[in-house]
């Protein structure tokens, strides 16, 4: 029988001692035993320190990190992740909760990819379940082409593991943008992505959740951003990386502009719509609402 690989679970604390002791009991009691749990706490005020290294003295496999200064969540990451020595790594938050068998059934899916993900459910800040699961609000992606993480991104960091390999293409990580959202993006530019169309992740919800998901946040009656307009930075940022659609994505991004004229605005309608099935794939609007949304996008970002 083959060694099974190492597996190293990155998890990053900040002020979590709420529900830390509950999502790493969810690790602990994997039933995949080659585990590694690399917990850093980003100066945590509260009991988080104490926890960890009670759990670190009860499991040999845990090894806790403390920061001399506040690193900020995606830097935070970019840190736990340097110091993992599995061949995959495992993203963890410090407030869900780990179905049993999640590092074993994406060790055996996982294939030749290089990132794999899988669905996940809601729960709020009680821990009971909201019947919501993350693929009620997005196509899941699985492929090779970055195009549909331009606008969108469906990979939620608390159900990634990846190859190690793919960390020499996405390190260091901009702290201006999702780390997740980065590593599904160079992840599809330098590889393929693997998605496991099953539950094994309870996702809390709560009001400090950094990603507001179910947009419970959100004032319904302000007008959102045009999404071009919100996403020229990213798609920007995108287009520096050095895969097959970097220079179209940077013709993309030099083009999203409010002053754009009514040329700019039809090339970059063409530009668009040539891949708009990739571009919106995530998204669960019917094709020809998608289509409409797509000129509206482009031909009132001015308003």
């Amino acid at each position: 029988m083959d060694e099974q690989p190492l597996v190293s679970v990155a998890i990053c604390v900040y002020n979590g001692g709420l529900y830390l002791s509950e999502q790493l009991d969810s690790i602990v009691n994997q039933s995949y035993k080659m585990i590694e749990i690399i917990a850093v706490d980003d100066r945590s005020t509260d009991e988080s320190k104490s926890i960890l290294s009670r759990y670190a003295n009860q499991y040999p496999n845990i090894q806790i990190h403390f920061n001399n200064a506040n690193l900020g969540y995606t830097k935070n990451f970019e840190k736990a992740i340097m110091m993992c020595n599995g061949k995959y790594i495992a993203l963890c938050d410090q407030d869900d909760i780990w179905l049993p068998d999640k590092i074993a059934s994406q060790v055996a899916t996982i294939g030749d990819s290089i990132l794999i993900y899988h669905d996940s459910e809601f729960m709020n800040e009680q821990g009971k379940n909201l019947n919501k699961k993350v693929s009620n609000l997005f196509n899941m992606y699985e492929g090779n082409s970055p195009l549909p993480f331009v606008f969108m991104n469906c990979v939620s960091g608390h159900t990634v593991m990846f190859n190690r390999s793919l960390v020499q293409y996405a390190l260091p990580f901009n702290p201006n943008f999702f780390h997740d959202w980065w590593l599904a993006f160079v992840a599809a530019n330098v590889g393929s992505i693997k998605y496991l169309p099953t539950t094994l992740v309870r996702y809390r919800q709560h009001t400090t959740n950094t990603i507001d998901i179910l947009e419970t946040k959100l004032d319904k009656a302000q007008k959102r951003p045009n999404e071009l307009l919100l996403r020229k930075n990213w798609v920007t940022y995108c287009s520096t990386f050095n895969g097959n659609y970097a220079k179209y994505l940077s013709q993309i991004a030099r083009l999203i502009d409010p002053e754009m004229s009514l040329f700019s605005k039809i090339k970059l309608y063409y530009l668009l719509n040539k891949n708009k099935t990739l571009f919106q794939y995530i998204s669960k609007s019917p094709l020809k609402k998608q289509s409409k949304d797509l000129r509206k996008l482009v031909f009132n970002i001015d308003r």
